[in-house]
């Protein structure tokens, strides 16, 4: 299509001080005629495109332009410099390279003070933030994998696998992987994901088009419902952790919470995070189960 071509030619004229129409018409597969009509409707569009007849002349750009406002708005200038910014936070090759490219391409600086993304946890070692880059590398050159993780009861499992995708969902990324442990696709939490080692095995696995890391609910799955009285105090870290729709007010400020919970360890290391802010009214068994764990924690001291 034209409008490619000619979008073409702005980028081949970018990236060359001085090029000929030949040339040009060599990169792009047309007639040097083709690329002398395409040139004189850029320069109606306004792009100022200089030619000098005669040994070493050609076609070249006036010095200083740039695409400002030839093809990108301001805001789109800034959408595609905070996608950048996305891909540096999370250690991506040569971003920070690719970055201080586009930052020049559009003349000016892009690279704003005023964000900063950061996806490891707190506390999180150098080692472990750069385990984004080993598995981007894994998963586009599918190499099998190997790392130790702590599943959500805590137990510690050293897992094969084959690396299938990264995802970033609900403040937490995620590693879609083939488990050759359990011969099934399994979503892995990168902040429990330790010992992360490349190997050199391949494998020829994709992920399955009707894949979704939130599978839909199921009711045979007998999980009991969870209703849970929260103090006012804590209105913020409630609505941080719960869906709204989950969520109701009662009239003395309490905020009652109805969920689906497992009977799991993870389960009530969570609800012991809420301290004295938080209070089980059913299942009566869920009630005893923490009881039970707090007496022995009281029992400590």
């Amino acid at each position: 299509m034209q409008i490619d071509r000619l979008i073409q030619i702005v980028f081949l004229l970018l990236r060359h001080e001085n090029i000929t129409a030949r040339q040009l018409a060599e990169e792009l597969g047309v007639s040097a005629r083709t690329i002398y009509r395409d040139i004189n409707i850029l320069s109606i569009a306004g792009i100022p495109i200089m030619s000098q007849k005669g040994y070493g002349g050609g076609l070249s750009l006036l010095q200083g332009f740039s695409l400002d406002k030839s093809f990108f708005t301001q805001t789109e200038q800034s959408n595609i410099v905070q996608a950048l910014q996305i891909l540096k936070s999370s250690n991506y090759p040569d971003a920070d390279k690719l970055l201080n490219k586009v930052a020049g391409l559009f003349s000016h600086n892009l690279q704003s003070e005023w964000l900063e993304i950061d996806f490891s946890h707190w506390g999180s070692p150098e080692k472990e933030r750069n385990n984004m880059t080993s598995l981007e590398r894994a998963i586009i050159n599918k190499y099998v994998i190997t790392f130790t993780y702590f599943n959500t009861e805590l137990a510690i499992t050293s897992q094969t696998a084959e690396p299938l995708k990264l995802v970033f969902k609900s403040h937490a990324w995620y590693l879609i992987a083939y488990s050759r442990r359990k011969n099934d696709i399994r979503t892995y939490k990168m902040s429990r994901i330790r010992d992360l080692q490349i190997t050199n095995q391949l494998f020829d696995r994709r992920l399955p088009e009707d894949f979704s890391l939130t599978p839909a609910y199921k009711e045979e799955y007998n999980t009991p419902v969870f209703v849970l009285h929260f103090s006012e105090k804590i209105a913020y870290k409630v609505y941080d952790e719960f869906q709204e729709k989950y969520i109701k007010k009662l009239d003395d400020g309490t905020l009652e919470v109805t969920f689906r919970y497992q009977l799991s360890d993870w389960t009530f290391l969570y609800l012991l995070s809420f301290g004295e802010y938080v209070k089980i009214i059913e299942p009566v068994e869920a009630k005893n189960i923490l009881k039970e764990k707090a007496r022995k924690i009281f029992s400590m001291y």
